[in-house]
């Protein structure tokens, strides 16, 4: 056998044997249990509250005051990227009406009659430019239900998942990962073996990760089966959010992964290193609401939940190409139905788009290797700190 191969089943043995113990450590305390099960409540209770909305009647409303229901749009453009995007369908034929002059049928003057225009400001606002009676009259429960599921696929997924799950379980599961075992003074056994600190702080880790990744895993499964089942949709399953799932998915994982390794790290730092924790989760917290609020800030860049976000947001663009029109839409119809509370306000807040002007994937990977860098650098922080600490 040669060195290079004896080194690697060297590393190896030890890798595999401080995550086992780490793992077996999570299992026989009641606390992992308890902050497992606390987070599946609470992400399950608000399920619930979508599942009961999705099964309310929604009365049907004559925007357009013809005496008729729901008998005219939306029709929104497969994609919505150009600065002005041709859309609408007069599907009640009361803007083709034979009577009226096309001067009458071309109010927003783009040259085609009975149509509007999907336009983006400088500022990236996006507005519609009607001509009268296209796409004014839609169907209530299907239009409501569509962007109220939006709105909970983004809100749960961002502040649910991605920003619940990412910061609570490494407060309380990774914190005391070394400081743990130097208050127990049980750090000796681990590091009385041929093994460097820094890697100690890596195994450590990969047990933690073994744990939280597959819990998540499940929560993100579960929740986007029943999701899937109960949103609308003519078929039995909605299969177009799965991208934007495996996105909730991944953003969630690398959040753990970021996450676990400054609070481990806080906890070499100081002995109260949650306390530590604490003011930087609230942090993170005012970070979250501004990614949605506006996602162009610079504060974003220095924060961990705001590129964890901006995956989502990426994945919104390639799963939902209609977003900016449907988005749009909801504020003329907000405006129509005199709504105090209206399904558009909470989508509009909740969807942003990718930090930088280039493609969803494009993003989407810009925002991995920056999450992942983070995590490189903070290891290598925690790891100087911790070889740095006298073991008592």
């Amino acid at each position: 056998m040669s060195s290079s191969t004896k080194a690697w089943s060297s590393l190896d043995r030890k890798a595999t044997a401080v995550a086992e113990f780490t793992l077996r450590q999570y299992r026989t305390r009641l606390s992992t249990w308890v902050v497992l099960v606390s987070c599946l409540v609470a992400l399950s209770t608000v399920l619930l509250f979508y599942i009961d909305f999705m099964n309310d009647p929604i009365e049907s409303v004559d925007n357009d005051g013809d005496g008729l229901f729901d008998e005219d749009g939306p029709d929104f453009p497969a994609v919505s990227d150009a600065t002005s995007t041709t859309m609408g369908t007069d599907d009640d034929g009361d803007c083709l009406q034979a009577d009226r002059p096309d001067g009458a049928k071309d109010n927003n003057g783009n040259g085609v009659i009975c149509d509007a225009i999907l336009r983006k400001d400088w500022f990236g606002s996006t507005t519609i430019l009607w001509d009268n009676g296209v796409d004014e009259d839609p169907n209530e429960e299907a239009f409501i239900q569509e962007a109220t599921h939006r709105a909970f696929l983004l809100g749960y997924g961002k502040l649910g998942v991605v920003f619940l799950l990412g910061i609570f379980l490494p407060l309380f599961l990774a914190t005391g990962l070394i400081r743990g075992e130097m208050t127990s003074e049980t750090m000796h056994f681990l590091l009385a073996k041929p093994i460097a600190r820094g890697e100690v702080l890596l195994y450590r880790m990969l047990g933690y990760l073994t744990l939280v990744w597959p819990a998540s895993a499940i929560v993100v499964i579960l929740s986007a089966v029943v999701t899937g089942v109960a949103a609308p949709g003519d078929g039995f399953f909605r299969f177009d959010d799965l991208g934007i799932w495996l996105s909730i998915l991944l953003a969630t994982w690398l959040a753990l992964l970021v996450y676990g390794m400054l609070f481990m790290s806080l906890g070499v730092m100081w002995k109260y290193g949650i306390v530590l924790a604490i003011p930087f989760a609230a942090w993170e917290f005012g970070m979250a609401f501004l990614s949605m609020g506006l996602p162009s800030s610079p504060l974003l860049r220095v924060s961990v939940i705001g590129w964890c976000l901006s995956i989502i947001d990426a994945a919104t663009a390639l799963s939902w190409p209609d977003q900016d029109a449907f988005i749009a839409y909801t504020t003329d119809y907000n405006i129509w139905s005199n709504q105090l509370v209206a399904p558009g306000e909470p989508l509009a807040f909740l969807a942003s788009e990718a930090p930088f002007d280039m493609s969803p994937t494009a993003n989407m990977a810009v925002a991995v290797l920056v999450l992942l860098f983070q995590a490189s650098v903070i290891w290598v922080v925690g790891q100087s700190l911790f070889k740095g600490k006298e073991i008592a």
